[in-house]
């Protein structure tokens, strides 16, 4: 009998081609299902992302690195990937097993609407992922964590929506905003201070990447921009007309004149 849900149908003939799988077997010790500790030190890991709502839907953002430790493994990882044309997923935590749950995730939620004629309700795109997560739990207790933010336009309700995830595969709905991975604590005090209600598209992807910037000023995993290299963090805009990316241009004429207003701050302060 056939099966709207791919995730199932891979975990059923197929579990082998789930994320969780994809873990180099040289890092698992066989007989006890045991990640060898110091093999983890060696797996890149994602962070930071946050999303949060504005007037017209939601903004969903990431930095660009990736650490081993305390060394920087990539400097260009995509950690904000399209889900379908209403939602997206920003991932942190072990990166391969991360990037692997977004890729399956916009599977699963093409394959549903393929066969039902009807896609799924932002509230059924986020319990899928919550799924997702929970399969991975064997080895998130090990260290491969997954944390991803989900965030959509429910057409029904013409509103944006965000969701977090604990590592058991928990959802709970946030009403404003949310960052997480390393430097989550960070970007959440910016959101805090600045959010509110009914911003504009400007000024919301302005304080995302506000808070993308402070977070990497007080944690090592978070990337700030990099004027040299041109490397910025990536956002995206969901709303009534679907999903968009915010150019680079524009990102880097935002990080412009936030860095130009700290330097002309710090010369007051001397």
């Amino acid at each position: 009998m056939w099966n709207s849900s791919f995730y199932d149908y891979l975990a059923t003939e197929c579990p082998n081609l789930l994320p969780q799988s994809g873990v180099n077997q040289n890092e698992i010790n066989l007989s006890s299902n045991l990640i060898n500790r110091e093999a983890l030190k060696n797996i890149p890991h994602g962070t930071t992302v946050l999303a949060l709502k504005y007037k017209d839907g939601v903004i969903i953002a990431g930095d660009r690195r990736a650490t081993e430790g305390y060394q920087i493994s990539a400097r260009r990882v995509e950690k904000v990937y399209r889900c379908d044309d209403y939602s997206a997923i920003a991932i942190s935590g072990a990166a391969g097993a991360c990037i692997e749950m977004a890729k399956l995730l916009q599977v699963e939620l093409e394959h549903y609407e393929k066969l039902e004629g009807v896609p799924l309700t932002t509230e059924g795109k986020a319990n899928k992922l919550s799924q997702m997560i929970k399969g991975n739990l064997p080895f998130a207790m090990q260290g491969m964590i997954v944390i991803p933010i989900f965030a959509g336009y429910d057409l029904k309700r013409e509103e944006g929506r965000i969701y977090k995830y604990d590592v058991t595969g928990g959802r709970y709905e946030e009403t404003d905003y949310y960052a997480t991975g390393s430097g989550g604590k960070d970007a959440r005090s910016t959101l805090k201070k600045f959010f509110s209600t009914g911003m504009s598209e400007e000024k919301a992807i302005q304080l995302a990447l506000e808070s993308l910037y402070d977070a990497s000023e007080e944690d090592v995993g978070t990337a700030g921009p990099d004027i040299v290299r041109g490397i910025y963090p990536t956002v995206k805009v969901i709303k009534n007309t679907g999903i968009e990316d915010v150019d680079m241009a524009s990102i880097e004429s935002v990080y412009k004149r936030l860095i130009a207003e700290k330097q002309k701050s710090s010369k007051k302060e001397k």
